[in-house]
C-alpha cells in the first residue's frame, strides 16, 4: 500500500487532517454534514480525499454509506479513507463489502482486506482471505498472486515469531515525548537524552498563515531518567533543540543524523505542496570550530536532492574507509521501484559528494524501503520495508555488508516488528545495544483510531539469563550421557525448549519474569527437576548465569508397589478429598517429565457393601482421578484404570480402630509402568512427610502392609534436592 505522506515524513499522516478542519468539535460536524444533500456531501468528500483530508473525508463517506448502503464505489472509498487512517478492522470491513457488491469492479478486493486484516493481527483470517483470492482472483495484473503467496508466508513468519519472540522490551517512550499527533526520526545523543521530531501537540491544530510554526514538525530533545522499575516515565519534560538553526517555522523538520565525527548534522526539511503533497529535501549544517556554533545549514547538491523526487532520512556512516551518506528516495532510473535506499560516498578532502547508488535489489524491492541505520560496530544496515516478507505494512531489516553489496537479509522478527508499521530502529551507546524505533502499534497515543499515529518506542533488551548444568547419577556421581533436558514455564504445560545432551551437559536462555522446571530423561533412570526463578530481574540488571546440577536415581527392576498416601475418599464418594490435588498435581508433573511411562490407577474402597456397588464405585474414582490428570494435560492413552473395589484392602476394618482402617482402605494408588522390564510406582508426598520406609507419617501408626516397601524402590519426588 501506498501513503504519500506516510512514506516521506514517516508519518505526517495528521498532517493532512489538521489542515482542513471544517469545525470546532466531532459532535458539530457529524450533524451539519448529516443535513447537507447526498450531492453536496458527495462534492465535499471528493475534494477532502484529493486534498490528503483523509479524516474529514471519512466522516462525509461514512454519512453518504448511511444513506446509499449498497454503493458499492462509496463503500470502496470509505475504506480507503480507512487505509490511510490506518484504521485497519474497519478498512478490512469495508473493503470486503466493495467486494461482495462488486466483485467484477474491485478484485483485488480481497487481497488488500487481507493486507488490512495482517496490520490488525488477524493473521488466520488474513490467510483465508489471501487464499480466497488465489482461488478466485482473475485480473491482468498475474503478480498478484506472486504478492498473496508473499502475504501468506508473512502471516506465518508473524505467528512463529510472536510466539518465540526476542528478549527485549519494548516500551512506549512516555508523554514527555509521544503525543496524539506522530513522532518519528529519534537520534540518541549518547545514552543520556534523546533527540527526535514532533508536530508536540495533543489537539488539532490547523494550518493557517498565522499558526503555521505551531503545526510543523521541529526537531526537540529530551533528557533521560533512569528507568530500572519500568514503572517511570523513560524521558523528562521535552525541549527545543537548539543545537544549531535547524527548525524554520514554514517546513517540517526531521531526520537527523550526525556525520561520524559529530562535525557535521543532517537532516531533513519538507513542505507540502498542492493538494498536500509533501516535498522534502536534505540538509547539512557544519560545526564552526573557531565560533564554536552551528553554520547556516546547506542543502546538498542536485545529485542527492534530485529535482524530480523526494529525497529523505539521511544516515551517516563510516564503512571500511569510506564516508557514507545513506537516504531514501523514490527516484527514477536504477530504482527498483517506489522509495530505495540510496549512498553517496563522501569526500572529506574536498567536502564533496559522489553521484548517488542504489543500495542494490538484495534490499530495495519494487514496493518501499526507508529509515536506514548503519551499525559501524557490526557492519550491518537496518531499515524498514513494505516489499520484503513481513508481519503487516513496514518491517524492520537487517543486513550484513555495505554500501552497494548486503547478505544475510533478516527480518528482525518479534518484538520489534508487529502487525502495524514498525521503522526508524536505531540503537544507542548503551552496554546492551538498547535503542529505538517508531511504530503506531497498539499502545501508541492517537486521536482516532488506536493505530492511526506514530510514537517513539524504546527497546531495552534484557539481560542475557541463562541456566546451565550436568545430569548426575545420584548413588555413582557419573555424569549421564545421552540425556534430554526440558526447560517449562510453570504457566504453561508446553515445553519451551529442549536439550538434547549427548554429554550430559545442558545450557539454557531463560528469560526473565518468569518461573521455569527442568526436568531431565535418561533411559533407566527416573525423571530428576530443578526449578529456577527470574521473577524480579529487570532490563537494567546484568548479564547472569546460574549453574545447577540434576541428580538422578537409578530404575530398580520389578519394584514392589508404592501408593499416595493421601489420595483419599468419604464413604460412598467417588470425589477424591481436596487433600489429594498436591499429590496428583505432582504425578503429573512426574508423568510429564517421564513421556515414555504409563500409570495404573489402582482405586479402592473400603468393605462395606456389596462386591458390586463396590466394584462400579472403585470404577468411578478410577475414573475421576484419570479425568483430573487429562485436564493437566496427561493423555488418557497413559492410564488405565485397575479398579479393585474392596479386595485389596490393606488394613483390617475389625478392630477398635475400624473407622480410620475403613478410611484408609479408601484409596487409590499408582503403580508406574514402562516397558516390560521397568514397573515402579509413584510415591508423591512432601519430603517431611514420607519416612524411610515411603510410608505416611501420619497414618504410620495405623498401616499394616502385606508386602513391606523397600526405600531403595522408591522414585525421588519432583522436588529432589539441587546439589
Amino acid at each position: 500500500m501506498r501513503f504519500t505522506t506516510l512514506l516521506v515524513l514517516f508519518a505526517f499522516l495528521c498532517s493532512g487532517t489538521a489542515s482542513a478542519q471544517l469545525f470546532p468539535n466531532q459532535k458539530t460536524k457529524e450533524d451539519l454534514i448529516e443535513k447537507l444533500p447526498f450531492n453536496k456531501k458527495l462534492k465535499v468528500a471528493e475534494g477532502l480525499y484529493r486534498a490528503g483530508s483523509f479524516y474529514n473525508a471519512e466522516m462525509y463517506y461514512a454519512q453518504l454509506k448511511k444513506e446509499q448502503p449498497r454503493n458499492p464505489q462509496i463503500t470502496m472509498m470509505l475504506a480507503e479513507c480507512q487505509i490511510r487512517n490506518r484504521d485497519y478492522p474497519a478498512a478490512a470491513k469495508n473493503l470486503r463489502a466493495a467486494y461482495e457488491l462488486a466483485p467484477g469492479l474491485y478484485p483485488q478486493g480481497p487481497y488488500r482486506e487481507a493486507l488490512m486484516l495482517k496490520s490488525n493481527g488477524d493473521y488466520v483470517q488474513a490467510k483465508e482471505r489471501l487464499q480466497f483470492f488465489l482461488d478466485n482472483y482473475k485480473g491482468r495484473d498475474k503478480k498478484m498472486k506472486i504478492y498473496a503467496k508473499r502475504q501468506i508466508e508473512g502471516c506465518d513468519l508473524a505467528m512463529a515469531s510472536l510466539a518465540n519472540p526476542d528478549a527485549a522490551y519494548i516500551k512506549n517512550a512516555g508523554p514527555n515525548v509521544n503525543t496524539a499527533y506522530t513522532e518519528s526520526s529519534p537520534l540518541p545523543l549518547s545514552d543520556t537524552a534523546l533527540a527526535f521530531a514532533t508536530m508536540n501537540s495533543n489537539t488539532i491544530v490547523e494550518n493557517t498563515k498565522n499558526n503555521r510554526k505551531d503545526y510543523v514538525s521541529r526537531l526537540m530533545w529530551s533528557p533521560k531518567e533512569f528507568d530500572r522499575t519500568r514503572v517511570k516515565d523513560t524521558f523528562e519534560v521535552a525541549m527545543k533543540f537548539n543545537d544549531g538553526r535547524y527548525n524554520d517555522p514554514k517546513f517540517h523538520v526531521n531526520n537527523g543524523s550526525w556525520s561520524t565525527g559529530k562535525e557535521r548534522f543532517y537532516f531533513t526539511k519538507c513542505l507540502e505542496r498542492d493538494s498536500l503533497e509533501i516535498k522534502c529535501k536534505i540538509y547539512v549544517a557544519t560545526f564552526d570550530t573557531i565560533r564554536a556554533i552551528w553554520g547556516t545549514p546547506k542543502l546538498l547538491d542536485q545529485y542527492i536532492n534530485d529535482e524530480e523526487s523526494n529525497n529523505t532520512t539521511p544516515m551517516f556512516a563510516t564503512i571500511g574507509k569510506k564516508d557514507v551518506l545513506f537516504f531514501s528516495s523514490n527516484r527514477k532510473g536504477q530504482g527498483a521501484g517506489g522509495y530505495d535506499i540510496w549512498y553517496s560516498v563522501y569526500d572529506p578532502k574536498n567536502r564533496t559528494y559522489r553521484r548517488p547508488q542504489n543500495c542494490g535489489k538484495t534490499i530495495n524491492t519494487n514496493k518501499d524501503e526507508t529509515t536506514p541505520w548503519y551499525d559501524n560496530k557490526k557492519g550491518m544496515l537496518y531499515f524498514a520495508s513494505t516489499g520484503l516478507v513481513s508481519f503487516g505494512g513496514y518491517d524492520i531489516f537487517s543486513a550484513k555488508g555495505g554500501p552497494s553489496r548486503f547478505t544475510n537479509i533478516k527480518n528482525l522478527g518479534a518484538p520489534y516488528n508487529s502487525p502495524a508499521d514498525d521503522f526508524y530502529y536505531i540503537e544507542d551507546d548503551s552496554k546492551k545495544d538498547n535503542g529505538y524505533l517508531v511504530s503506531n502499534r497498539l499502545g501508541s497515543t492517537y486521536i482516532k483510531n488506536p493505530t492511526c499515529c506514530d510514537d517513539i518506542w524504546r527497546i531495552m533488551r534484557e539481560p542475557n539469563l541463562s541456566v546451565c548444568g550436568r545430569v548426575i547419577d545420584e548413588a555413582t556421581g557419573e555424569i549421564l550421557n545421552k540425556s534430554v533436558v526440558k526447560l517449562r514455564d510453570d504457566n504453561s504445560t508446553a515445553i519451551a525448549d529442549t536439550f538434547f545432551s549427548a554429554g550430559g551437559n545442558f545450557c539454557f536462555n531463560t528469560p526473565m519474569g518468569k518461573n521455569f522446571n527442568i526436568s531431565a530423561d535418561h533411559e533407566g533412570y527416573g525423571s530428576g527437576s530443578a526449578s529456577i526463578s527470574t521473577v524480579g530481574k529487570t532490563a537494567a540488571d546484568p548479564d547472569d548465569s546460574l549453574i545447577v546440577d540434576i541428580y538422578m536415581r537409578k530404575i530398580v527392576k520389578d519394584q514392589e508397589i508404592f501408593h499416595v498416601q493421601n489420595v483419599y475418599y468419604n464413604f460412598d464418594l467417588h470425589e477424591f478429598q481436596p487433600g489429594s490435588i498436591l499429590a496428583l498435581d505432582s504425578l503429573a508433573g512426574f508423568m510429564r517429565n517421564n513421556p515414555g511411562l504409563s500409570v495404573e490407577v489402582i482405586s479402592n474402597t473400603d468393605g462395606r457393601g456389596t462386591n458390586e456397588y463396590n466394584d462400579d464405585l472403585s470404577i468411578r474414582r478410577a475414573q475421576e482421578v484419570i479425568t483430573y490428570l487429562s485436564d493437566k494435560g496427561i493423555d488418557r492413552a497413559r492410564m488405565v484404570a485397575r479398579p479393585q473395589g474392596e479386595r485389596n484392602k490393606k488394613m483390617s476394618e475389625n478392630g477398635s480402630n475400624d473407622d480410620e482402617a475403613r478410611q484408609y482402605n479408601r484409596r487409590t494408588e499408582f503403580r508406574v509402568v514402562g516397558d516390560a522390564n521397568k514397573r515402579i510406582i509413584y510415591d508423591e508426598n512432601r519430603p517431611e512427610y514420607i519416612d524411610k520406609t515411603g510410608r505416611s507419617q501420619r497414618n504410620k501408626n495405623l498401616e499394616v502392609r502385606e508386602d513391606e516397601e523397600s526405600d531403595q524402590g522408591s522414585v525421588p519426588a519432583e522436588s529432589t534436592p539441587i546439589r
